[in-house]
């Protein structure tokens, strides 16, 4: 989903704080003294910056060096950047031109897809002569003395400073030292680099001559200070090391061998157990240890199963199908890697109640997905069946959501019940709703802030329409209800049961209108109304004046500056990717550079998208764990938020097996088979891969792993990232899986299938033009496992095509073309709310809280659903009075409900291969599905005419006209139709199915 950036509370009280967490170390550069004042001259133009960038080869052995770079707040050059020149043994050079940038990112290659990108994070590197050399940044030029630019002492020479610097919470990717033997001078800026030692510390060993101690302080190379708060350090001869500002003299090796751990984690607090029927839901604080803790151990008394213990990674176990009427008790020990257990925390007890006879968890419909075209909703945005939960949140007044009575939460799951009849009256019998967690942000109706994973949002639910009356209701009428799931992130807030941060506020005379009064007593639950502060959006529990157990964030609580309007702002008062609150087996703590990078996988795409570290055992836990809930529920697939910010390796190691366990083991094997999971890989290119990146483009996630990685899920995506991108496009798996042989079906290949289908950004993206759609999309479909899967759209909740931030406004010839392609051609076509009508066309789809929601894309489409309707099968509507009635006589309407019931008619049309052999015309195809006694073959022209060779002789009608043509020699030719109307000629058709509309006929 794209992100637009939502408007906090006093945006720029925020933005004021940026990087508050090192505000105390950006202070004057030691030993170099202000510059004079310069003399009055004649203004003359500012000259451009350059950087000289040495790149050392001997560790690389390359046999060319490109460098591709972007000037800081510039553009990156075209991949794979520019070729480096040989400067002297062991290294190549390239001078670049900044403008009046100050610096530069940077990566490097070999040209053939080999790529050193500083570990994921880029190289942030500044002007003037600059050397990498394995990972580690210096300001100097390796070849002025042919030389190594950072030499260590020489043994011998006198005394010697051996200097071990942590930068543990900086998130710093290179650190240099800067220094000044005591009776010396000091280095040039910015010193000497230090190479990293092991993870969190870097080293240097620095020749002291005779003196004893030195001053010292550290820097990243690009501006950013430590000089201890002004003071400079002073180390002495030996090993010293630095870490928070605290220097220990004669220390250990920070990176020796570490001693057996025979410590225990401290035993788990807080545990609570709230009972729901005959479900418990048990949660708990996190327990420190001196290493880390690895896991926990639950164990449950009660009942007549006896005593049962359970292993979980999270601070949070849900408990399923208890007994009813019965008292169970919990306690929890914690466990680290070495097998340490902690004592047994304090008991927590729960009684069960009855158990609920309504409503019964839902099955899976379980059948085939290519037969149900989709109908996307934003659920808090489409009907309003119950006012009693709709809430404004934070920005209702600010946003002018109020001026219109348009509260951002507004449609909930009884308004999409209400009106489900509307969906199959349009012929549409599966449905994807937006996430369905309890989100927490400022601006959260659409779903992707998820707080706490376990829980369906208060504010979709009403008596008697909770999410399983919906599911239980969709499945009723035969219609699939695919929920949006978000892996890749939390709200900035974090997750509840997982880590919640705690950041600094204080209720004084400036602040007390945004800091709530803490309520121990009451729980946020999006709905529920704190009756202190009048809120249902409260904010007591996520702040604290005094530091949190575990804090990180340097300066809590130190005034950082003063805001626009005045305030005091403060260190640590806002969530943030490098704040240093965030633990980093948890979350990952850095922000997004490049979006076809490593680090678009490893970092945050946005500050209310707090990004999971998905590779760790914790993190994988608990959404594997709260996914299965709603598996349980009887959802019948997973769109896929984000997917291609989480890496391959992952999806196929954990989270797509779990889904199909998971599936199989309540469901079984057929209904596992026919879970539709499909994932937005954001490839926003007009090229079949998306600039080259295989990693980033969204057929390679259709794909099984090629080979065998690392055991850590964090080494093996790193492995894979290189191996893939080293292997480039060339070498990538093939499918014929979505073509015919000739004229023949074939059974396809899904042995190499991931488990993962994709939304299919390339027609998406070219859908300004029908014709465009469908040569690109069909240009992609042999390096996708099995294409006719695809989940096609025009447009959506985040872009229009060509990746337009409005809604498509092509116009209705235009619109009826494309629904005539999308659903003749293979894969699952997909609408979004409104489009039958052309809803809100031309309009900016989304513009956070900053102009109100009934002028965007996503505006309240309930005015149009006033009335009653009435289904009783697909495209077919019994009855409809009101606004209803209305929306239902639109042209688009009556087109989409008459592709609906050709295609449902026809099975090639809904999971068959297709061809383009032997064909002219410019969307023009054959398609066939051949099983047991099924023998479906059909011929599709959409707008222009077409002719067909080499076909199977026979009777073939047109499902549109009727018309019929016997073929005896192989040949078909068929006028043109006309724009938005199309030709579909079955061998062996019934004829003409439906009534002449609009545009088909």
């Amino acid at each position: 989903m794209k992100r637009t950036r939502t408007q906090r509370l006093r945006r720029s009280l925020a933005m004021a704080m940026a990087g508050g967490g090192i505000a105390g170390l950006l202070t004057a550069i030691p030993g170099v003294p202000a510059p004079a004042p310069a003399p009055a001259t004649v203004p003359v133009a500012a000259a451009e910056n350059t950087a000289t960038v040495f790149y050392y080869t001997k560790t690389k052995n390359w046999s060319q060096y490109n460098l591709h770079y972007a000037p800081d707040g510039g553009s990156w050059t075209a991949v794979p950047g520019v070729r480096m020149e040989a400067a002297c043994t062991d290294w190549v050079k390239k001078t670049v031109t900044l403008g009046s940038a100050e610096g530069l990112k940077a990566t490097f290659n070999n040209g053939s897809g080999t790529w050193d990108n500083n570990a994921d994070r880029n190289y942030d590197l500044g002007a003037g002569a600059i050397t990498v050399r394995d990972g580690v940044i210096a300001h100097s030029d390796p070849c002025a003395g042919g030389g190594d630019p950072d030499p260590g002492p020489a043994p011998g020479t006198g005394n010697t400073a051996t200097v071990y610097y942590s930068t543990q919470t900086l998130g710093w990717t290179t650190t240099n030292l800067h220094h000044q033997p005591a009776g010396g001078e000091w280095t040039a800026v910015p010193g000497l680099g230090m190479r990293s030692a092991c993870t969190g510390w870097w080293k240097k060993d620095v020749d002291l001559g005779t003196a004893t101690s030195m001053k010292a302080a550290f820097n990243n190379g690009n501006g950013v200070w430590d000089n201890n708060n002004g003071d400079d350090y002073t180390l002495a001869a030996g090993v010293s090391t630095v870490k928070d500002r605290v220097v220990a003299k004669d220390a250990a090796d920070p990176c020796a061998a570490e001693a057996p751990d025979t410590e225990a984690p401290t035993i788990p607090t807080g545990v609570t157990a709230k009972a729901d029927g005959v479900s418990v839901i048990l949660t708990w604080e996190p327990s420190t240890d001196d290493r880390e803790v690895t896991r926990y151990q639950v164990t449950r008394t009660g009942g007549t199963k006896g005593t049962m213990v359970t292993d979980v990674s999270s601070t949070v176990l849900s408990v399923a199908d208890l007994e009813e009427k019965t008292a169970y008790t919990f306690t929890v020990k914690a466990a680290d890697a070495a097998g340490n257990l902690s004592p047994s925390s304090a008991a927590a007890t729960a009684t069960t109640g009855d158990k609920p006879s309504a409503p019964a968890q839902g099955k899976p419909l379980g059948t085939d997905p290519r037969k149900d075209p989709i109908y996307f909703v934003l659920t808090a945005r489409f009907n309003d069946g119950d006012t009693g939960n709709n809430r404004g949140g934070s920005q209702h007044e600010s946003s002018g959501n109020a001026a219109n009575d348009d509260p951002m939460f507004r449609g909930d799951f009884k308004g999409l019940v209400d009106k489900l009849d509307y969906i199959k009256g349009l012929g549409m019998s599966a449905i994807w709703i937006t996430p369905v967690v309890l989100n927490r942000s400022d601006y959260d109706y659409h779903g992707y802030h998820g707080y706490d994973f376990y829980q369906v949002d208060r504010r979709l639910e009403s008596a008697g329409a909770s999410y399983q009356d919906l599911i239980n209701a969709a499945h009723a009428k035969g219609m699939k209800i695919y929920q949006d799931v978000v892996y890749n992130h939390s709200s900035r807030w974090g997750a509840k049961g997982l880590f919640t941060p705690k950041h600094y506020g204080v209720r004084d005379a400036q602040w007390s209108w945004y800091y709530d009064e803490p309520n121990a007593s009451f729980e946020y639950d999006g709905l529920s109304v704190e009756p202190k502060s009048g809120k249902s959006y409260y904010n007591g529990d996520l702040w604290s004046t005094e530091q949190p157990t575990g804090n990180t964030c340097v300066g809590w609580g130190d005034q950082a500056g003063t805001s626009p309007e005045g305030y005091h702002v403060y260190n640590c008062q806002w969530p943030d990717a490098t704040s240093g609150v965030w633990p980093k087996d948890i979350y990952h703590t850095c922000w997004l550079g490049n979006w076809e990078g490593e680090d678009s996988r490893s970092c945050w795409l946005h500050d209310d998208l707090a990004d999971f570290d998905t590779e760790s055992p914790k993190v994988q836990n608990y959404l594997i764990g709260a996914y299965d809930k709603y598996i349980d529920m009887g959802v019948d697939g997973f769109r896929v938020d984000t997917a291609v910010h989480i890496p391959r390796t992952t999806w196929n190691r954990r989270f797509l097996p779990a889904v199909q366990e998971r599936v199989t083991q309540r469901f079984g094997a057929e209904a596992a088979k026919n879970f539709l999971v499909f994932g937005e890989v954001g490839a926003f290119v007009n090229d079949k891969w998306n600039r080259g990146s295989v990693n980033h483009s969204a057929q390679f996630f259709t794909w099984k792993e090629r080979k065998e990685y690392s055991a850590d899920d964090a080494e093996a995506a790193l492995e894979m990232y290189d191996f893939e991108n080293t292997a480039g496009v060339a070498a990538q798996p093939s499918s014929t899986n979505a073509f015919l042989e000739g004229n023949a079906y074939h059974t396809p290949d899904h042995s190499k299938f991931s488990g993962m289908n994709i939304i299919d950004m390339r027609m998406h993206m070219n859908f300004g033009d029908a014709s465009n759609a469908f040569h690109n999309g069909k240009d992609s479909d042999d390096a996708t496992n099995d294409a006719t899967y695809n989940v096609v759209y025009v447009d959506s909740h985040d872009y229009g095509p060509n990746k337009s931030g409005e809604r498509y406004t092509g116009g209705t010839d235009a619109w009826a073309e494309n629904m005539s392609l999308m659903w003749t051609f293979r894969g699952i076509p997909a609408l979004y709310y409104g489009s039958e009508i052309e809803f809100q066309k031309g309009k900016q789809i989304d513009c956070g809280p900053s102009c109100p929601l009934a002028t965007t894309g996503r505006a309240y489409y309930g005015d149009h659903l006033q009335g009653d309707v009435k289904a009783s099968e697909f495209s077919k509507v019994d009855s409809a009075t009101g606004a209803v009635a209305d929306t239902l006589s639109k042209p688009l309407v009556e087109h989409v409900q008459r592709l609906n019931e050709i295609r449902r008619a026809v099975p090639a049309l809904q999971t068959g291969q297709y061809s383009t052999e032997g064909i002219s015309g410019d969307m023009a195809y054959k398609r066939r599905y051949t099983s047991g006694s099924t023998d479906s073959f059909a011929l599709v022209t959409v707008t222009g005419g077409a002719s067909y060779t080499g076909i199977p002789d026979g009777t073939y009608r047109d499902a549109v006209t009727g018309d019929t043509q016997v073929v005896t020699d192989g040949k078909l030719t068929v006028a043109a139709p006309g724009k938005g109307n199309l030709r579909v000629y079955v061998l062996n058709g019934t004829g003409q199915i439906g009534t002449a509309g609009p545009y088909l006929k």
